[in-house]
């Protein structure tokens, strides 16, 4: 089943708590502090596949997460966890589902993105080992993971992309050029979810994508338009298939204009990109009628191919223009966005004082910083303190008033203001 958009939300492990423990051995009854760091949390990581065409997996499970690392032992490293890597059709762009901001296009096979960083394991007490501290009885705890609400959004990667109204006979022709099967029938919108299929042509192969029908006000998202018109964005070269004798007897010429119309009204730069003309189904028609039809649409300028994708007439000199095409564009002008790259300045922190008098510490050090502690430990705490009052976040509380029992937020963690000094 074809999917081209999917919600996921996505979680890397934690990292492992370090240890608190000391040496013991016969004979040595003095031991210092041996507790060691904890394992790493596993990263999510998405890469692009080729082989992969939808995003339907991501309908039955919408949830991924990483494991966690394992905690430090006396002397005895945690173990880093697995990462968890998931595979993605190419052309996905990866959105952030609340800001909606593109975080990676991936554009390419096997581009690779780390999307959810796991958690650093946690220090055990042997770090903590100082002059004046030479048995510390706390460790830090693992780093949190990140999580992530994302929305995954697919346009297929094409090199052309065949347009048109509905029954045109889009997909008799790619099923007649390639070995791609979709459903082919004498009733409009057959084709539903574009197809794929790969041209072997002049000891070369492009792939060609069969679009589903567009119809008037597709641009403005009439007919699931928008939906269809995305995976446009991906062709170089697009070949505007016409009917020459359509069912309704409407006008082949004002059909075309139709189509080209709502082209240009969804993208001016989708519109400007090379166009061939391929006039379907001349089998059913006159010489006489299809030496009209051409005389037409020689005026709009384009190159003009008379073709039946269900006898084959024409096809080869279509295919050849696909190929001559194709050859004078570049690949890189299938680039659509580039990721807008924020530098987050994770060192940054300031102090807010609230409405209601509460203290709100912001910035990701020092989020990270308090969830990486043992709260209920009290050594641990002073060493948290010395810590924040070493980067200044102490001065700050005190120059806009703290006082003792006053609330102060951190993150996620609320506690009651006590001088430690």
């Amino acid at each position: 089943m074809f999917l081209d958009e999917a919600v996921v939300t996505f979680a890397s492990g934690k990292g492992g708590s370090g240890a608190v423990a000391f040496h013991r051995e016969k004979h040595v009854p003095r031991g210092g502090p041996n507790g060691a760091d904890g394992g790493r949390g596993g990263d999510i990581i998405l890469i692009a596949d080729r082989h992969r065409r939808t995003l339907y997996d991501f309908s039955l499970l919408d949830h991924y997460e990483s494991p966690d690392g394992t905690h430090g032992l006396g002397n005895k490293r945690g173990k880093d966890s697995k990462d968890v890597t998931i595979k993605i059709p190419v052309g996905t762009q990866i959105f952030d589902a609340e800001t909606d901001e593109l975080i990676v296009d991936m554009d390419r096979n096997e581009k690779k993105v780390v999307l959810c960083k796991g958690g650093r394991g946690g220090f055990g007490n042997q770090h903590y080992v100082s002059s004046v501290r030479q048995a510390p009885n706390f460790a830090q705890k693992g780093e949190p993971g990140e999580t992530k609400q994302i929305r995954l959004s697919l346009k297929l990667i094409a090199d052309i992309g065949l347009v048109g109204l509905p029954n045109a006979g889009k997909s008799t022709l790619i099923s007649r050029i390639s070995a791609a099967k979709p459903k082919i029938a004498d009733y409009p919108f057959t084709t539903i979810v574009p197809n794929l299929g790969v041209v072997a042509h002049r000891l070369d192969t492009f792939v060609v994508a069969d679009m589903p029908g567009l119809i008037k006000g597709a641009s403005e998202g009439i007919g699931l338009g928008h939906q269809f018109l995305k995976h446009v964005e991906r062709n170089r070269v697009l070949v505007h298939v016409v009917e020459v004798l359509p069912i309704d007897e409407s006008d082949p010429v004002q059909n075309y204009r139709t189509i080209e119309s709502e082209l240009e009204n969804y993208s001016a730069e989708i519109f400007e990109r090379p166009r061939i003309i391929a006039l379907n189904k001349v089998d059913l028609i006159s010489e006489e009628r299809l030496a009209e039809l051409k005389e037409a649409f020689a005026g709009f300028g384009r190159p003009v191919f008379a073709i039946s994708g269900v006898t084959g007439v024409g096809l080869d000199d279509l295919l050849n223009e696909m190929h001559d095409e194709l050859d004078r564009q570049m690949p890189e002008e299938t680039v659509i966005l580039t990721p807008t790259i924020k530098l987050n300045d994770d060192d940054s922190w300031e102090v807010v004082r609230e409405a209601d008098g509460e203290y709100r510490v912001k910035g990701k050090r020092m989020e990270r910083m308090v969830a990486m502690t043992d709260l209920e430990n009290r050594d641990a705490l002073r060493y948290l303190y010395r810590r924040l009052n070493r980067i200044g976040v102490i001065d700050e509380l005190r120059k806009q008033g703290v006082a003792e029992g006053d609330d102060v937020t951190i993150g996620e963690f609320e506690f009651a203001y006590t001088d430690l000094q």
